[in-house]
């Protein structure tokens, strides 16, 4: 147990690499590119326990029982600025699937992360996994979409809650891809959260694939998931990528050798094949890039998105690549023209005044709960 210096000493350096990310994304938004668009909103679906925002995208041709892509943005991020920039709403326009986007609201997370480590927010039928739940029955309902065509992805804390929902509701989706984010049960509280993203535990694997057949009753099959980390993000370390894997590849009981191993530039690739002979597991590593997503601008096949907060333009779209994987790129989709949606409700920009409140709040809570356990602050 770290006695009340260690405590202090481990949340002084939290609090620096975290302000490090805040002032990176601050200079990312004034970068040419970072611009977002519209979405539209909807507003019932639910008691929302989790209290987020929906926001959607769903294109003017739309295909007949379409997919649909969930993705979630990182901490510091819009859905909107997550959507345009990593390219989902270019993909969605240009192959006709429908786009979920959940937003987080700073009233419950003033720096924008959805709450992946908080027990609430992380269970069945509760929190935010229950509103996202939610959101993905109402937009399969509202559009006739296909229900074994939906799919979750997202970066960060966008990341580590799409291991939320593929633990939580493994039934609702096919496939699931993480970006820059962490297993499923690597944290309960945010001291824990910050020494995964920054001091990753290593666990067995039958123990990380214990924690996602314990958040439900599905014993199978399994979505098929991958992984896609940069080798020099200092934010949320590469070995939670591994961690990832291992849970994964327990799951759909695989062995730890893969299948597919290539590189091509500063991507490699590794690949795991079910009895079938279907991918299973993917990791995908990044060579020398930081925290974010992957991106490569452009029209043409391999090419969408635009640079701006932790979205990294190193000439490969992991946006792209993901979408190849699920086969949402596949040919000249089967469209029928719709009405054109409404016009969205304006989004308000995030308010910097609330920058420091949630981490600081966080912060003092995990410190008066040290000075207790010291003896040195009573209730």
């Amino acid at each position: 147990m770290l006695n009340l210096g260690q405590t202090t000493e481990k949340l002084a350096k939290h609090r620096r690499q975290w302000q490090a990310l805040k002032n990176a994304a601050a200079q990312a938004k004034r970068m040419p590119g970072a611009e977002a668009g519209p979405l539209g909103e909807v507003t019932d679906f639910g008691s929302n326990p989790g209290n987020l925002r929906m926001l959607t995208h769903v294109p003017a041709r739309l295909q007949r029982s379409a997919p649909l892509v969930v993705a979630l943005h990182g901490c510091l991020q819009t859905a909107s600025g997550y959507g345009y920039g990593a390219g989902w709403v270019d993909l969605a326009d240009r192959f006709g699937f429908a786009l979920l986007l959940p937003e987080q609201r700073r009233d419950n997370n003033a720096n924008a992360c959805f709450n992946w480590f908080e027990p609430r927010h992380t269970r069945r039928g509760s929190g935010e996994a229950e509103s996202i739940r939610a959101m993905v029955a109402r937009m399969v309902a509202d559009h006739g979409l296909d229900r074994g065509r939906v799919y979750v992805t997202g970066l960060s804390a966008g990341g580590a809650m799409t291991s939320v929902m593929l633990a939580t509701h493994p039934e609702l989706f096919a496939g699931g891809a993480v970006v820059a984010g962490l297993p499923y049960g690597a944290a309960g509280t945010v001291g824990e959260a910050f020494d995964a993203m920054f001091q990753p535990r290593s666990r067995p694997r039958q123990a990380w694939g214990d924690l996602v057949r314990s958040a439900s009753s599905h014993g199978g099959p399994w979505p098929r998931v991958a992984v896609w980390h940069g080798d020099a993000d200092a934010t949320v370390l590469p070995r939670n990528a591994d961690e990832v894997v291992k849970q994964w590849l327990d799951l759909h009981a695989l062995g730890p050798v893969p299948d597919v191993e290539r590189t091509a530039g500063v991507h490699t690739e590794r690949v795991w094949r079910n009895a079938a002979g279907e991918p299973a597991v993917e990791l995908h590593t990044l060579s020398g890039m930081a925290h974010g997503v992957a991106v490569c601008p452009g029209e043409g096949d391999g090419r969408c998105g635009r640079a701006g907060p932790f979205i990294l333009d190193i000439g490969v779209s992991s946006t792209w690549r993901i979408a190849e994987s699920w086969g949402l790129t596949q040919g000249v989709p089967e469209v029928e023209a719709r009405r054109p949606a409404p016009e969205a409700k304006p989004q308000p920009q995030p308010q910097p005044s609330h920058a420091e409140h949630a981490l600081g709040a966080k912060i003092q809570s995990v410190i008066a709960r040290a000075l207790e356990a010291a003896g040195l602050m009573k209730r």
